[in-house]
């Protein structure tokens, strides 16, 4: 461009009908118009540079949404993977008759699944809005506000993965309790295994409380024969009485914390007549009566959210109950409980 205004001003200089002033106010147009043309050019290249960055940024910002949308995608096909599970989980409860009705299992998965299930949808929706969002800003060039949104999108996403988690661990204990043991009965020494558990219990506990105690009293009858059972089933039933006794004891050994309380558990087996009789009581809080007769049902629990599923009874209730046998309950609130479970001695089935 130099080299051409130069030879026109040449022209101009050399132009013999044009004044001095004419040629010098030419002159003088020419290299404005050339300054204006240099600036534009410059403009146009910076331009150019800030397209350029613009469409790295956005192709970026492209793949990291579209693994989000992937990662969203994986989260809704576990869930509908978890959903699938629990539906297969409702069958075969109402299959095995574990459920004295429908309409109790329904009411019982629906309050424990409800809660993350609508997390999950909820947050779910906020994300597809806030992508939305996000693209609309990137279109604009808006890119720290696209960024903002993308890290609420993470939060939501990190939210969404908590609560499927643990939607997916309430079905896995459905599945659980959906199951019948595949052991075979045997003949068992009932009082060394209500003692091992009862041992395996504390212990667990007092790994849980280093300043938890108790006071264990055991009172087996020892001309119980072995009777024909599954142990391992029958000791999953034991344990989950011991965990709870404990756990009831530990909550009333907070309250009275400095006080003269003795937290006290008593286990005692008996043979009377075709049946042995498995005896275990604590003086922890009690059950109060408006409860107690729920206790044994899928879902239930006394325990503050989060610390229980609700299925230990009922499970230790089936288990009983395909053993020939019944469990049962007496419990005075503010004194204590008393499980007592029945087993036929003659149990061959």
């Amino acid at each position: 461009m130099v080299q051409q205004l130069q030879h026109l001003i040449e022209i101009i200089k050399n132009h013999v009908q044009l004044s001095e002033p004419e040629k010098v106010s030419m002159i003088t147009q020419l290299k404005e118009v050339d300054k204006i043309i240099t600036i534009a050019e410059f403009k146009l290249d910076r331009t150019e540079k800030v397209k350029r960055t613009t469409a790295i940024l956005l192709e970026e910002t492209i793949e990291e949404l579209e693994l989000k949308r992937k990662a969203i995608e994986e989260s809704n096909a576990a869930l509908t993977a978890s959903l699938k599970e629990l539906k297969a989980a409702q069958a075969q409860l109402i299959q095995s008759e574990k459920m004295a009705s429908l309409g109790e299992l329904t009411a019982g998965i629906a309050h424990e699944i409800q809660n993350p299930l609508n997390f999950v949808n909820n947050f779910s929706e906020v994300n597809m809005e806030l992508l939305v969002e996000m693209k609309e800003e990137i279109d604009k060039g808006n890119m720290e506000e696209a960024k903002s949104i993308a890290e609420d999108v993470i939060g939501n996403q990190e939210k969404i993965n908590h609560h499927g988690k643990r939607a997916d661990a309430i079905v896995k204990g459905m599945l659980q309790h959906s199951q019948s043991s595949s052991g075979e009965k045997k003949p068992t020494d009932i009082n060394p295994l209500a003692d091992e558990y009862l041992r395996l219990a504390f212990h667990g506990m007092r790994a849980k409380d280093k300043n938890f105690n108790a006071v264990l009293k055991t009172d087996y009858d020892d001309t119980i024969a072995k009777i024909n059972i599954i142990p391992q089933d029958i000791g999953r039933v034991l344990l989950n009485l011991y965990n709870n006794a404990f756990y009831a004891l530990s909550v009333v050994a907070k309250a009275k914390a400095g006080s003269s309380y003795q937290p006290g558990i008593s286990v005692s087996t008996k043979k009377m007549g075709d049946k042995v009789f498995i005896s275990v009581k604590d003086n922890g809080n009690g059950i109060s009566k408006k409860v107690v007769d729920k206790i044994f049902q899928p879902f239930f629990t006394t325990k503050p959210t989060g610390q229980g599923t609700g299925l230990g009874l009922s499970l230790s209730y089936d288990i009983i109950k395909a053993h020939g046998g019944e469990i049962k309950v007496e419990s005075t609130e503010g004194e204590g409980s008393v499980f007592t479970i029945q087993i036929p001695v003659n149990n061959k089935q």
